[in-house]
C-alpha cells in the first residue's frame, strides 16, 4: 500500500527525465535539424562523431578535468574540513566563507572572475599588464584554457565538499580521536590512521559523484570561453550544445549526449553498488 505513495514521483520523474531522455537516445539515430521531418540513419551519427577531431578533443578535455576535480578539490575539502575539526573558535564563521561560493549563482560567479580577474581591461591581467609585468592569460591560449576555466570552478566548489566532509569528520568517535591524541599522533597521522577511514564512505561518494558532474560541466566553460580558443576547452555538453542550437544537427548533439549519459550511468553504477555495500552493513 505504501508504495502507492510512490506513484506521483515515479509519474513526475518519467514526464521530466525518462520520456525526454528516450527521445534523445532515439535522436541519436536519426538526421534532423529541428526543422523538417528526421530521417533514420542508423549509427550514423556515432560514425560522424568517432571521426571528428574535436569530440575527441572534448571527451579528452572531460577526463582531465574529471582527473583534476577527483584530486585537488577533495585533498583541500578533506584538510579545511579536518583543520575546522581541530579549530574550535571561529568554526562556524570559516563554514560560512568556505560555503559561500557554492550559493553564488554560477553566472555571477563566472562574470565576477572574467571582469575582475581574467579581463585585459579591468581585471587582475590587465592591471599588471599596465604596470609593465604582462601575465599569460590562461583563457587566451588553447593549451591552458580548460585549466583557467577549472580554477573558476574549483574556487566555486571546494567550499561545498569541505562543509561534506566536515559534517562527515563530526561523526567520527571523538573516543577514537581523543586516544590518537594520547597516543601522540601528529595532524596527518590522525588523517591517515582515525579521520580518513572513519568518513570513507562519504569521500567515496562525493568522488562518484565529481565523476558524474565532471561530464556535466558546462555552464563555467561556456560562459567563460564557449569551448574556445581553437576548441581548447570543448567538452562534450558544449559540443552537443553546438551541434544542436548552431549547426542545427540534432542528431548529432544527441549522440554526444549519449556519450555522456554513458559515463554518467557507469559512475551511478558505482554509486549504486557503494550504498548497497553500506545498507548491508
Amino acid at each position: 500500500m505504501h508504495r502507492l505513495f510512490l506513484l506521483p514521483t515515479l509519474a513526475i520523474n518519467g514526464a521530466v527525465i525518462l520520456i525526454p531522455a528516450c527521445l534523445t537516445v532515439a535522436l541519436a539515430f536519426f538526421r534532423w535539424d529541428g526543422m523538417s521531418d528526421p530521417v533514420f540513419i542508423g549509427l550514423g551519427n556515432f560514425q560522424a562523431l568517432w571521426a571528428d577531431r574535436v569530440f575527441w578533443g572534448a571527451l579528452r578535455n572531460n577526463i582531465v578535468w574529471t582527473a583534476i576535480f577527483l584530486t585537488v578539490p577533495i585533498a583541500m575539502g578533506l584538510l579545511a574540513a579536518a583543520m575546522l575539526l581541530v579549530v574550535r573558535r571561529g568554526r562556524t564563521f570559516f563554514q560560512v566563507v568556505y560555503f559561500l561560493p557554492a550559493v553564488i549563482a554560477t553566472v555571477i560567479t563566472a562574470r565576477i572572475w572574467q571582469g575582475m580577474i581574467f579581463s585585459p581591461a579591468t581585471g587582475v591581467f590587465g592591471y599588471f599588464s599596465h604596470l609593465g609585468l604582462p601575465l599569460a592569460n590562461p583563457l587566451s591560449a588553447p593549451s591552458t584554457a580548460l585549466y583557467g576555466v577549472a580554477t573558476v570552478d574549483l574556487w566555486h566548489w571546494w567550499g561545498f565538499l569541505c562543509v561534506i566532509f566536515f559534517a562527515a569528520l563530526r561523526q567520527v568517535p571523538m573516543e577514537q580521536i581523543e586516544a590518537a591524541r594520547i597516543e601522540g599522533a601528529t595532524f596527518f597521522q590522525m588523517m591517515r590512521y582515525v579521520l580518513l577511514p572513519g568518513i570513507k564512505p562519504t569521500i567515496i561518494l562525493m568522488m562518484i559523484m565529481t565523476v558524474i558532474w565532471s561530464f556535466l560541466v558546462f555552464d563555467f566553460v561556456y560562459i567563460l570561453t564557449q569551448g574556445g580558443p581553437a576548441f581548447g576547452s570543448e567538452v562534450l555538453s558544449t559540443l552537443a550544445y553546438r551541434n544542436a542550437f548552431y549547426d542545427l544537427n540534432v542528431g548529432q548533439a544527441a549522440a554526444a549526449s549519449v556519450v555522456i549519459s554513458v559515463f554518467g550511468l557507469v559512475a551511478t553504477f558505482f554509486y549504486i553498488r557503494v550504498q548497497n555495500q553500506e545498507g548491508e552493513r
